[in-house]
Order: C-alpha cells, then structure tokens, then sequence
C-alpha cells in the first residue's frame, strides 16, 4: 500500500521530532545539541530500526511468494509444452514404427524427469542466493555489524550557520560512538535522515531506498512527478473526459493523469520536436501509446473548436530560459477560448506569474495553511473568498455578476474564476498550483 501513494515523495518512520536549533548561539553549542537527537531517547531508535526490519521482511516475503508463482507457473507451462510436443512425435513415429513406442515413451519420461530436475534446481538456487540477499540486508540482529550513512539538509536560518556536511559529520561520530555502527557512505545497509530548519528538528529512516517519486514507468523525468499527480488529482478527472496539456513537455503530467485515469482521452501538444520526442519515448515506456494523442502546435494556435475541452493541465513554463512577457496573456486566453463552460483548468505558474494573472493577494485572499492538503511549512492554500463563507465551488449567477468588474480586470480572466491555489516547492524555487472555473462563454 505504501508503494503505491502517488502524492508522497519519501516516506519515513519517525525517531524523533522537536523544535528548531537555536541559531544564534555558538557553533560548539549547536553542535552538543545535535548530539542529542542521537543520545537522548535510544529506545526510539531501536523501535524504529525493529519496524524497519519487519517492513523489509514482509517486503522480501512477498516478493518471495511472488517469484516461486512465477516460477511454479513457468515450470508448468515448460513441461506442459513439452509433453504435448513429445506426445506429437509418439503419435507420427507410431505410424512409421509400431515396434519404437515403448523405447519413445521412456525418452519422453526421462527428457522430462531431467527437465523438471534442472528446473527444481535453478529454482532453489535462486531462493537460496535470494534468501542470502534479503539476510544481509535484513540482519539486524547484530547491531555491530550494521552499518549506515546520514543524509542530511538544512535550510532557514540554520542552514546559514551549519553545512549539511559538518551535520552530517556530528550525527555520524555521535551514531557510531552511541550504537557501535559502522559507517559506509557507498553501500549502508540503513540511511538516517536528518532535516534541520526554522520549524522543526526531524530525524528519521527512509521506508524505501528508492523515493516514491521515482516512478518506474516514466523513462525521462520532467516536471515532479508528485506535483503533476497532485495537478491531474485537483482537476477531478472523470471517465469519458477530453483533457488537454497544451505546453506538455516530456508529458509528465498526462503519464499521471493516464496511470491514475485511464478511461480518459488525452491530448498533448508542444512546439518543440525534441519534447515530443522525448515524451513520445516515456509514452512507449508506460505503455500508454493509445492512451495520449500528441500534436505538434503553438499553445497560442490550438487546432480545437472553441469550448471543446473539459480539463487543462498545464505545466506554464517558468525561469532564465523562459521568458514568456506578455505571451502568458495570449495563452492564457487560447486555452480559455477552447475551455467549455464548467470545464476546469488547473496552472503551475511561477511566482512572478501568480502574481501578474490571479492577484491573489494576502490581503484580498488570505493564505492559510490549516486549509492546505499538507501542514509542512512552505505550502499554503489560497482560497477563493466565496469558500471562506462555505459556498459551494460552482459560482453562482450572483456572484459573477458582482465580481464582473472584478474579473474584467483580471484579464485574460474575463470568463476563469479561481477556485483554489497552493503554494508548492520545487527544491530551490517555489510555485503555485492554480484551479480556475470556466463561468460563462468567453465570447459574451
């Protein structure tokens, strides 16, 4: 279950959490107090180091139960196959040779006796080296001889005063002079994480080697792929809907939109060749080559009637190499023109963006965190200002009809009408998720 959350980056199980390091006293004080996150409470870490070896062992189990079906079900159809060809052959030679069938019969036998041999051979040749495997990564038991590396990340204030490195170098002496550990940055058996920042102190142990975001069926990575879930999971998807990314890119956000919505029909379009290319060969990856139509085309120049679209998904390019000015105004206003009424348009759009095109501003439209999808600090949800009130998301007549003059100087909003917006980080910069509701025909 763990595997498949889509909206999770990592996971870890949880030693300790407490409140942020002071920055502001000496380094050798700071110091001593990071050794405490690893002196103080050691039953915390051995709890977590005991769930953590349970998770891997049911982990191996199934994969265990999983490769003997496979193999048990390879092994029948082998000797199925088998039989029915040797069962073939008795049949020709009976009528050339009456007198060689029982001489056939006992070759059949021994060709698949040995057959079945070999097989039941490789097969507990490979549980025993997949045994071994599990064993050394799995043994616990012995807590001298685990060993492990610390990841470390400081940001705020106390990123300032200490490097990831010096943390990283504390944690590490405190860990192997408090448990007896060894350290191996190349190939540690366990992973200890430690997040310092102006809000909390965490130390923890990834569930999984390989973060979730790593999706297996996306070849090329483009935008994350938990923020292009999180899109395509905010513009509600229903079965039978025409969803389009008119900027697509690598298409990472329709590969997570198709994986999660499949009964939908996808359109993707960009203008370069080598993106295309690029998404076409995550397409063939996933496998979802009849699921995603692509179409070369200028987002400001869709070959698509007016109001024909349910769904935009939309990743609006963003940074140095992108310098978009007054052309967010024209594409904004196609993808509004081919949007029907009631369909949805979901935007990641920069900061400066955000700015120019919703003027959702704190003091207009208050950002407030309790009403975020998460409580980590750094992503805030916007509101619309009807939904403070507890009004439905579909704008009424009413409504529009007093914001008209509101939304007229929105433009190219005249006809899109924010929903909600949240507030994302993507490593060094930050973004904002954007809903918009088509109101009325954009012609009117």
């Amino acid at each position: 279950m763990l595997k498949k959350l889509k909206s999770a980056e990592r996971l870890f199980l949880l030693i300790k959490k407490q409140f942020p390091l002071i920055s502001s006293v000496s380094k050798g004080k700071l110091l001593n107090e990071m050794q405490r996150l690893i002196n103080e409470d050691p039953g915390n870490w051995l709890n977590a180091i005991s769930i953590w070896k349970n998770l891997l062992e049911l982990d191996a189990k199934k994969e265990k139960l999983s490769q003997r079906d496979d193999n048990q079900l390879k092994r029948k159809v082998g000797e199925n196959e088998i039989i029915i060809a040797k069962k073939l052959k008795i049949e020709q030679m009976q009528k050339i040779e009456e007198n060689r069938d029982c001489q056939l019969e006992k070759q059949i036998e021994e060709e698949t006796l040995e057959q079945r041999d070999f097989t039941t051979k490789s097969e507990n040749f490979q549980e025993e080296e997949f045994r071994n495997d599990i064993e050394k990564a799995i043994d616990t038991h012995n807590q001298k001889d685990l060993t492990f590396r610390v990841s470390c990340r400081c940001s705020g204030t106390i990123g300032k005063a200490l490097t990831a490195q010096e943390v990283g170098r504390v944690i590490g002496i405190a860990v192997m002079k408090h448990f007896g550990w060894k350290a191996d940055l190349r190939n540690p058996k366990l992973e200890i994480f430690i997040h310092l920042n102006d809000v909390y102190s965490v130390v923890g142990i990834p569930v999984f080697r390989v973060p979730l975001a790593s999706r297996a069926y996306i070849k090329t990575a483009g935008l994350r792929s938990t923020i292009a879930w999180a899109m395509a999971s905010l513009a509600d998807i229903k079965a039978g809907a025409f969803v389009l990314d008119p900027m697509c890119g690598l298409g990472t956000i329709l590969l997570e939109a198709a994986k999660e919505w499949p009964d939908v029909y996808y359109v993707g379009a960009d203008v370069s060749d080598s993106q295309l290319l690029g998404t076409w060969d995550n397409l063939k990856a996933a496998g979802l080559e009849d699921k995603i139509e692509l179409l070369k085309v200028s987002v400001i120049e869709l070959p698509l009637p007016s109001e024909s679209v349910d769904i935009i998904i939309s990743d609006i390019p963003f940074g140095k190499k992108f310098k978009l000015g007054k052309d967010i105004k024209s594409i904004l206003q196609e993808m509004e023109r081919v949007l029907h009424v009631g369909g949805t348009i979901v935007l990641l759009l920069s900061e400066d963006h955000h700015r120019r095109l919703t003027d959702c501003k704190e003091s207009s439209i208050p950002f407030n965190s309790k009403d975020s999808h998460t409580d980590e600090p750094g992503i805030k949800k916007c509101l619309n200002p009807e939904e403070k009130t507890g009004a439905s998301k579909i704008v009424s007549t009413s409504f529009e009809a007093r914001n008209h003059e509101f939304l007229d100087r929105m433009s190219p909003f005249g006809s899109l009408v924010p929903v909600e917006c949240y507030k994302v980080s993507l490593g060094k910069t930050d973004a904002f998720i954007c809903k918009y509701e088509k109101s009325h025909s954009s012609g009117l």
